[in-house]
């Protein structure tokens, strides 16, 4: 047993971070019992470790050598790490150091679960202890400070507490972007809106367009807007110059108002609503559809409601770094534990919300030196402010959850893998199978995907009871889907057996230089259907026009 107590029965007043510390704190106790239980594989690392140190120092101090390359790391690649031997030393040791550490997390005996917590514990420990955070330990930071007589320093103070007041720490300058005007520009408008959705129906930019139209569905966590960024990077006009009529789902940002929203309601009041509406005002047979992240979850679900009432109106859908099924999640799996489902459950269970900045602030952790701690170098200590980058604006533009729908989603999908499992959810009123679903799907994932690790997307593509293409892009989650054809960046890799491995399919794939846009679109473009004549008007006679895109839901900030 660990020597930490258990942590307390649901306590009402306990935030998501206690909880997670918690379980944290029994993990550590853990791996502390674990290496006592064998003293002689301790004795062994701390020999090792004092070894590299003393080395490290003699090499420094006692008989000085000439610096050798610096280390491939980011957060030393300034010259100065390397040229003064003071702060060589503490990069030196403290690289020594968080190795020796993470061997001892792996010398230890623990269960998987555990072991996988505790190098994630361990990993957020060494990186947030790295000299380069430190004012008195950096450099650079220091050379600028002296250089600027101090005004970097005073712009960082200044910087610390902007970032304290919005409760975040600032990626980009917020400033340089406005909805509508440089970001989510393509031209459009809100055709239908409930309680939960705007549904975005765009302007056509070709003379003829497939008389089928794509509905695209986000992720309820994020804006749409990753889809449509700027003219040059975005998707939504990328399928219009395609000849596509494409709609956009556009999740609300809920409030307490809407705190009480389940699984269900996402289902039917956002993705059946919006299907059924964009059959109607373009009056085709059938609609394709498009799912990113959860959105594609999301989706999954809806088609599986509407596969068993015999409802199938969907011709095709395509699924973007989606998970269906969950066994292999990433790091994430080291939040969602049975306890900490249970406690989030009984303190959600009668509605409110789980704010967008929770959200957002447990996929940042998994990725903490690019996406915490090298802002907190660069704004505070050197007194610098972001760049403003349309990706970070949007990454920093959270979505707020109703706690039941947020409840139901992290129990049945992280934690005990119910959508891919037939008939074991019902949702909307009918048992689901995604194996029902027989339409043709489109499944891509990203090599470098730290939030829907590409062979947990593999093994989602496998849910799915149709013909499948898997396509596998380089680069990450956002970085390997949003990669614009006119670009020629990155690769991916393709192979028509789908098999049960994704080790094999990956060594049987043929690899294709630039973005993945061009095969898919070859791939939709007969689902969907004969080309007709473009419609001039948005809309029709019971879906008219409310306002322009991008719309006053996507506006609504989680502050």
């Amino acid at each position: 047993m660990s020597p930490l107590p258990d942590p307390p029965a649901t306590t009402p007043g306990e935030t998501p971070t206690q909880q997670v510390m918690s379980a944290f704190a029994q993990t550590w106790g853990t791996w502390m019992e674990s290496l006592a239980a064998r003293p002689d594989t301790f004795a062994g690392l701390q020999r090792r470790y004092f070894e590299d140190q003393f080395r490290i120092w003699q090499q420094t101090f006692g008989h000085p050598e000439k610096p050798g390359d610096p280390p491939l790391d980011k957060r030393f690649s300034a010259p100065e790490w390397n040229q003064h031997p003071v702060f060589r030393y503490y990069r030196d040791a403290y690289l020594a150091g968080s190795k020796a550490m993470m061997e001892s997390v792996e010398s230890a005996t623990l269960d998987d679960e555990t072991k996988q917590r505790m190098r994630f514990a361990m990993k957020q420990y060494l990186d947030a202890m790295s000299p380069s955070n430190f004012l008195l330990t950096n450099p650079e930071a220091l050379k600028e400070a002296a250089e600027s007589g101090g005004d970097t320093l005073q712009k960082g103070y200044a910087n610390l507490l902007a970032d304290l007041a919005k409760g975040r720490v600032s990626m980009t300058d917020e400033s340089a972007f406005e909805l509508g005007k440089n970001v989510a520009t393509t031209k459009g408008s809100v055709v239908f809106e409930n309680e939960l959705v705007q549904l975005i129906q765009y302007a056509p930019l070709t003379a003829q367009v497939y008389e089928r139209p794509i509905v695209l569905v986000p992720p309820a966590i994020n804006k749409f807007y990753i889809m449509d960024l700027q003219p040059e990077n975005s998707l939504v006009r990328y399928l219009i110059e395609q000849g596509h009529t494409v709609f956009m789902v556009s999740w609300r940002n809920v409030k307490e108002a809407q705190g009480s929203l389940t699984w269900d309601d996402y289902i039917g009041e956002g993705i059946l609503a919006s299907l059924e509406a964009a059959k109607k005002i373009t009056k085709a047979d059938k609609v394709n559809a498009l799912g990113f992240c959860v959105g594609g979850t999301l989706l999954a679900s809806g088609l599986a409601v509407m596969e068993a009432k015999k409802r199938s109106i969907v011709e095709s859908v395509t699924l973007l770094t989606t998970l269906l099924d969950f066994r292999d999640v990433g790091e994430i799996r080291v939040f969602l534990d049975q306890s900490f489902v249970d406690k989030r459950e009984a303190q959600l269970s009668g509605g409110g919300i789980v704010p967008g900045r929770e959200l957002a602030s447990s996929f940042s952790f998994l990725r903490a030196n690019d996406l915490v701690w090298s802002y907190v170098v660069n704004n505070y200590l050197r007194g610098k402010s972001p760049p403003a980058f349309d990706l970070l604006y949007w990454n920093s533009d959270s979505t707020n959850l109703p706690g039941p729908m947020y409840a139901y989603y992290i129990r049945n999908t992280y934690l005990e893998n119910k959508l891919a499992q037939p008939d074991a959810l019902t949702t909307c009123g009918v048992p689901v199978s995604l194996k029902r679903i027989k339409i043709p799907a489109f499944v891509f994932s990203a090599r470098e995907d730290h939030i829907v690790p590409w062979k947990g997307g593999f093994e989602s593509a496998r849910c799915l009871g149709g013909p499948v293409t898997f396509v596998l892009g380089a680069s990450g989650h956002i970085a390997g889907t949003i990669n614009p054809a006119s670009k020629g960046k990155r690769s991916f890799w393709s192979n028509a057996k789908l098999g049960v491995d994704p080790q094999r399919w990956l060594e049987g794939a043929k690899e294709t230089p630039g973005s993945w846009w061009g095969t898919w679109s070859k791939w939709l473009a007969p689902y969907g259907g004969r080309k007709i004549k473009a419609r001039k008007a948005l809309g029709d006679a019971r879906h008219k026009p409310i306002e322009p895109a991008p719309g006053r839901y996507v506006k609504e900030r989680a502050e």
